[in-house]
């Protein structure tokens, strides 16, 4: 069965890569880290979750993304990685924060995670 928990400290990293790569179209403050354990896929690292426009109209709330840290996946990597990982899920928040996704084709691709890393890091 898998665990859900909050994760403060993705939160914190999610925050910082949000203004040091000055993705301004994301609201950090709807942007929320969830740890999960017990999966059993061994291919994802992270999955990124929304609240959907259906979603934010029966509730009456404003559209928040969740990004899911799977644990036993994440923790094997090393800091760089995770960041990267971090950088990849954020790709997918799209200019107008509705609750879609930008899809890998042209946007969310290894290399411009590669770019925005360097970025990241002042190295560009």
């Amino acid at each position: 069965m898998i665990r859900y928990e909050a994760a403060p400290d993705i939160e914190r990293r999610l925050k910082r890569i949000i203004k040091k790569l000055n993705m301004s179209h994301i609201d950090p403050d709807r942007v929320k880290g969830v740890r999960s354990f017990g999966s059993k896929t061994k291919n994802v690292i992270a999955r990124i979750h929304s609240l959907n426009k259906v979603m934010q109209l029966a509730l009456g709330l404003d559209c928040h993304y969740v990004i899911e840290i799977l644990a036993e996946n994440y923790n094997r990597l090393t800091k760089e990685e995770q960041t990267k990982i971090l950088i990849h899920e954020l790709m997918h928040i799209p200019g107008n924060f509705g609750g879609g996704f930008r899809m890998h084709r042209d946007h969310v691709t290894r290399r411009n995670v590669e770019k925005m890393y360097k970025k990241f890091i002042g190295e560009e």
